[in-house]
């Protein structure tokens, strides 16, 4: 069957068409993005701005007539941290619903995390021991722990790199002061959560998704994108500890000259870099790879584990 998961989140909105069927490995079609931000199209209030439901409505009706041209049989449409937190959330759906009768599941941080963790796990497979599962999204990092499917421990930490640019980051290039003080802000926020997965033992293989460990992983040698899924991808703390100081004096328009970074998310790579650093020193980790399959591919995946119970 054709599936399509619906991924509204803070940065885009993201149509992933799949060929796919309980046991097997979802076999990608099609790939519909816009680049919406909606973390940037708040007001003071914390509500998404008009403009902003106006232009959420529209892409999301843009979307499922995509989705009904590629012969989707089933959507799976959710939404994360942008929508979840804004305090208008409830219009927000609403009108989405009335403008293109989808309706938005809002998934939870920890909900996130989960899907993420199963995600890694049916990747890399039982052989890959205990995991640890870090993603780094626009609006909030994920972490997750466990030995099985469903992850021991599973939390949301507001450090997105989207939300964190626009709230600690205005300047171009950022002062060097308010980079110390996201930096600082960043480590008290995880440090509070590390003793809750550490008590549960080493982890025997740990691994990052989302777009901003990718690039960060290019920079440091990683291959391209273009070589393919299985090529093995590995991101080392050393790099990301010799980029940092080099991306906090570069502009937005710099970053985006440098291998494997897009113009649109130049600007949050500093904030991004900043959290995968401290993620991976106070968890003490050195090395971590990154896997293809994440938050998408796991709502994917427990769609079809429902189809198969």
């Amino acid at each position: 069957m054709r599936l399509g998961v619906l991924d509204v989140g803070s940065n885009t909105v993201h149509l992933l068409v799949v060929d796919a069927h309980p046991g097997a490995r979802p076999l990608p079609a099609y790939s519909h993005k816009a680049e919406l931000r909606l973390a940037e199209l708040l007001d003071e209030s914390g509500a998404i701005s008009p403009e902003g439901v106006d232009r959420l409505a529209g892409t999301v009706k843009e979307a499922v007539e995509v989705a009904e041209d590629k012969g989707v049989e089933d959507l799976l449409p959710f939404a994360t941290s942008a929508v979840r937190e804004a305090t208008n959330h409830d219009h927000v759906l609403e009108r989405v619903t009335a403008d293109t009768g989808v309706r938005l599941r809002v998934l939870s941080g920890p909900d996130e995390a989960r899907l993420t963790f199963l995600a890694a796990r049916r990747w890399f497979g039982w052989s890959a021991g205990r995991l640890l599962v870090l993603d780094i999204g626009g609006g909030s990092l994920e972490i997750a722990y466990g030995q099985d499917e469903e992850p021991d421990a599973a939390v949301s930490l507001p450090l997105g790199a989207g939300r964190l640019t626009g709230a600690w980051l205005p300047g171009d290039p950022p002062d060097p002061d308010a980079v110390r003080a996201l930096r600082r802000h960043v480590r008290a926020e995880i440090a509070r959560v590390v003793g809750e997965f550490t008590r549960l033992g080493e982890p025997d293989h740990v691994v990052a998704t989302s777009k901003t460990f990718r690039q960060l992983a290019r920079l440091g040698g990683a291959a391209r994108s273009a070589d393919g899924l299985y090529v093995q991808r590995d991101l080392n703390r050393e790099s990301i500890e010799e980029w940092v100081p080099k991306l906090a004096v570069m502009t937005a328009e710099q970053r985006a000259t440098l291998p494997g970074v897009s113009e649109g998310r130049a600007r949050q790579l500093l904030a991004g870099a900043l959290v995968a650093e401290a993620a991976m020193d106070l968890f003490g980790v050195r090395t971590l790879e990154i896997c293809p399959w994440a938050l998408r591919e796991g709502v994917i995946l427990r769609r079809l584990d429902r189809l198969r119970g």
